[in-house]
C-alpha cells in the first residue's frame, strides 16, 4: 500500500524539462522532488542531516538527464569528479532544499557528490557543476509543489 501512495507522489513531483536533442547526449531532464515523510516511511528509515531536520516541504532528489525511450545516461565523465569548492556559495541553500535523508546522517555532501557524478556529468556540456545545482534550486523555487497541493486541496474543500 505504501508503494501505491508513494508512486503518484513521485510522478507528481517529477517535472520533465524539455530540451532540444540536437547536440546533447540526452533528450530531457527529470527534476525529481521527494516528500521526506515518504522517504522516511520506508523499511530502511531515514536519518536527518547532521545540520538538522529539513523543512516540511518537498525536497530535491535530483536533476536527471533522460532519453525519450525511458533509459538514462549515468556516470558519464569520471574525469570530472564532484568538487565542493565549486558550489560552496550554494551550500546554505542546498542544505534545506537538497538534503540527504540516508543513514547514517551526514552533511549531504556525499549525496550531492553522487548526484553530480551519476547525473550531472552527463549534462556537463550544458551545465557545469555550479549551474547544475543552481538550476535545480531555481526549479524548486519555481515549482512550489507543496503550495500547489495546498491550494488544490483548499479549492476542493470549498466546492
Amino acid at each position: 500500500m505504501k508503494i501505491l501512495t508513494i508512486a503518484p507522489l513521485a510522478l507528481l513531483c517529477s517535472l520533465a524539462v524539455a530540451l532540444s536533442a540536437q547536440g546533447y547526449a540526452y533528450d530531457f531532464f527529470y527534476f525529481v522532488q521527494q516528500w521526506p515523510g515518504s522517504y522516511c516511511d520506508t523499511s530502511s528509515g531515514c536519518c536527518y542531516p547532521s545540520y538538522g531536520k529539513p523543512p516540511s516541504d518537498f525536497d530535491i532528489h535530483g536533476l536527471w538527464p533522460n532519453y525519450n525511450n525511458g533509459s538514462y545516461p549515468s556516470n558519464c565523465d569520471p574525469n570530472n569528479p564532484f568538487d565542493l569548492s565549486k558550489i560552496q556559495d550554494l551550500v546554505s541553500s542546498l542544505q534545506p532544499n537538497w538534503a540527504s535523508l540516508a543513514c547514517p546522517s551526514s552533511d549531504s555532501t556525499s549525496f550531492w557528490q553522487h548526484e553530480w557524478e551519476k547525473h550531472g556529468t552527463c549534462c556537463e556540456t550544458v551545465l557545469d557543476e555550479h549551474s547544475y545545482f543552481q538550476d535545480a534550486l531555481n526549479l524548486k523555487s519555481m515549482t512550489k509543489v507543496l503550495s500547489c497541493l495546498k491550494s488544490a486541496s483548499n479549492k476542493k474543500l470549498r466546492n
